[in-house]
């Protein structure tokens, strides 16, 4: 029996985060993966979908100038092609020449401290499960006799589909759906949710949706799925909205409804590792209730996202092999992005949580781009920016929609967590004309309401 300081079950964001973060404290790790190294972001979910994206832009800036012809069969081979051209960063040899172990097969766990995989015994002082999520596929009377997308099977396609329904308005189905449309596909896009993308703040989703809307993209919200049929070439869906129930139909169907923990495989609940259909329970420190186990990223969640699985598997990883005292391991920090054009970026508490929270002690601070004389240049006007302050200016929540937004909201998450008020932006010079003026002025406003005696409150 082989033995390692750590066994990390499966090579996505959390695996590899994990893996890399053991052997540069020059512990000894064996990383196992039963599919490829890389995980449902390199292979169905961040870089395809980017990739896709990218083209999707470019194809709708070449429109602005000349009618173009569009190759979905050429688009798609490019972008399995990216995939690769990413996947070399975590490639086997690659991560063998980090000093990792790598097994491909399927890990079950015997007891706390060993392995089965594929019939060979390997023990571990520790154990690090990061098997990811997997999509939701409901059960709507007549899916299961129609064919159906999801984020695993849509980047195979060997060219574009004619017309697409979407499923599902969160960020992947707002991604795609756009994405899609830009590059010639009729999309129809379909939540039972009022509004798209749900969970941002109502007015940056609205503007998101108008967005949407105008690039011709059909929307159907406040709509449940009745059932599905197929219809000759079509995919019929039968919607319910209020007492009424209407039809609508596209070619392909493609499932964005959420994810769900891979649990079903690793043998959990003999090992007395509890979950449920949210995921593995862990502590504070992100260790399971079996001693020696812990899990990390979106089989733990409660954020799936990349960034935050590798996030904790970071600090799990610090904590287990530091000299210093472990710390819990807080996502309060979390901010995401939502990757259409332009970018809708978020951290922290929404306007509502905050009230919630705090009453009427916030001040909420507005911008447009418009205002940027580098958007008006660019004619990309289209965004906004609000931050959410306490009575101090300290931020408790951020949107941003507009052009790189997320590289526009690392500066207030920065700020954030480091507890630095957002009039203290004033003081730092931004470069002219730069997106990032759209921060100095609305720290210009918070100086101006809370005074420059605010900033003692550091």
């Amino acid at each position: 029996m082989q033995s390692f300081d750590l066994a990390v079950i499966g090579a996505g964001a959390g695996g590899l985060n994990s893996a890399l973060t053991a052997v540069s404290a020059g512990k000894r790790v064996v990383l196992i993966e039963r599919h490829k190294p890389g995980g449902e972001c390199t292979w169905a979910g961040c870089i395809p979908s980017k990739a896709l994206i990218q083209i999707a832009k470019d194809v709708k800036v070449a429109q602005k100038y000349a009618s173009i012809a569009i190759d979905g069969a050429a688009i798609m081979r490019k972008v399995r092609a990216l995939i690769e051209e990413a996947h070399q960063a975590e490639a086997v040899p690659t991560l063998q020449d980090a000093g990792i172990e790598y097994r491909h097969g399927t890990a079950r766990l015997i007891d706390n401290t060993t392995l089965d995989v594929d019939g060979q015994a390997i023990y571990a002082d520790r154990i690090v499960i990061a098997t990811g999520s997997s999509p939701v596929v409901p059960g709507i009377p007549g899916l299961q006799s129609v064919p159906y997308l999801t984020n695993e099977n849509i980047f195979q396609l060997e060219s574009l589909p004619e017309s697409l329904i979407v499923l599902g308005a969160g960020a992947i189905g707002v991604e795609l759906s756009q994405a899609f449309q830009r590059l010639g596909v009729k999309v129809k896009l379909v939540d039972q949710a009022e509004t798209i993308l749900p969970r941002e703040e109502p007015e940056f989703a609205g503007a998101v949706q108008d967005i949407l809307s105008k690039e011709g993209v059909g929307i159907y919200v406040g709509r449940t799925v009745q059932s599905v049929r197929q219809y000759d070439a079509d995919i019929v869906l039968s919607l319910v909205a209020g007492e009424g129930i209407e039809e609508i139909r596209g070619h392909s169907l493609l499932l964005a409804l959420g994810r769900k923990p891979n649990t079903d495989t690793i043998n959990l609940s003999d090992v007395g590792v509890e979950y449920d259909a949210k995921g593995i329970k862990v502590d504070d420190f992100c260790e399971t209730t079996t001693p020696g186990i812990y899990a990390v990223g979106d089989v733990v969640g409660p954020y799936l996202f990349s960034h935050t699985g590798g996030y904790q598997a970071r600090e799990l990883v610090r904590n287990l092999y530091s000299t210093d005292s472990p710390k819990p391991i807080s996502l309060e920090g979390v901010a995401w992005c939502t990757f259409t054009e332009p970018e809708l970026a978020h951290c922290g508490l929404s306007e509502e949580e905050a009230r919630c929270v705090y009453g009427d002690e916030i001040t909420v601070f507005t911008g447009k781009y418009s205002d940027l004389d580098r958007a008006v240049v660019d004619q990309k006007t289209d965004g906004m920016g609000k931050v959410i302050c306490d009575k101090h200016g300290h931020i408790l929540g951020a949107s941003i929609l507009g052009e790189r937004a997320c590289e526009l909201l690392g500066e207030l998450q920065v700020m954030k967590q480091h507890g630095i008020p957002l009039q203290g932006l004033q003081s730092a010079i931004h470069p002219y004309p730069g997106y990032s003026e759209l921060l100095l002025y609305l720290s210009f406003d918070a100086h101006a309401h809370f005074g420059a005696s605010s900033d003692e409150h550091n």
